[in-house]
């Protein structure tokens, strides 16, 4: 019976660690957390079932905003369109709703639905430190203000258009070391749900 019952045992611990060997590698499969989508791509399901990942969305991109994700967002997402806001900014022209061949992008409505949600990142703002006012301007939806100097976010009035992150001046001409991440940084509406503010305290450098 002592012998069954530590075979039994090896046995389920045998089967404990298939299991999580095959829980690792779905995550890397299907991939983990919310990536920013373009236009009308927020249903993940449908874009992960519709995409063919022909790259026609980015070639239609005017601003260049349209980038592709990569094998680290997981290998089912990899290929598919992700929204860079370092190469360009969202301005809804809905181009790539137009030539996306299987509605894998579908009608968005910039004034009630978001791509996403603006964050200011303190530690990398460079208001804090040298009074930018770069992105003052850049909001065309009345999101964001400057307060005592520093900007602060509508999380309610932001789409997630990205103008802010793009105009953005930290690390572009090389103000801080390192790091790839700006000021004000664009993330999915989940992360700001769980963040419950768009100003981050610390912790540059975000994940998103």
């Amino acid at each position: 019976m002592s012998g069954l019952t530590r075979r039994s045992f090896v046995g389920l611990a045998v089967a404990c660690a298939a299991c999580a060997g095959v829980g690792g590698v779905g995550v890397a499969f299907a991939g983990e957390g919310e990536l920013l989508r373009p236009p009308g791509g927020q249903d993940e399901r449908n874009l992960a079932a519709a995409c063919l990942k022909c790259d026609r969305c980015r070639s239609a991109c005017p601003t260049g905003a349209i980038a592709v994700a990569s094998v680290g967002d997981g290998f089912l997402r990899a290929r598919t369109p992700v929204l860079d806001f370092h190469k360009g900014y969202c301005d809804f022209c809905d181009r790539c709703i137009e030539v996306c061949p299987t509605g894998a992008l579908r009608p968005f409505n910039e004034e009630g639905d978001k791509l996403g949600v603006a964050v200011v990142q303190k530690d990398r703002c460079l208001s804090w430190f040298q009074g930018c006012t770069v992105c003052e301007d850049s909001c065309a939806f009345g999101a964001l203000a400057f307060v005592d100097g520093h900007p602060v976010v509508d999380g309610v009035l932001c789409n997630g258009c990205g103008q802010c992150e793009f105009e953005c001046t930290a690390l572009v001409y090389g103000t801080f070391a390192g790091g790839t991440r700006r000021g004000i940084v664009v993330v999915p509406p989940d992360v700001v749900g769980a963040l419950g503010r768009t100003v981050v305290e610390d912790g540059s450098e975000m994940e998103v």
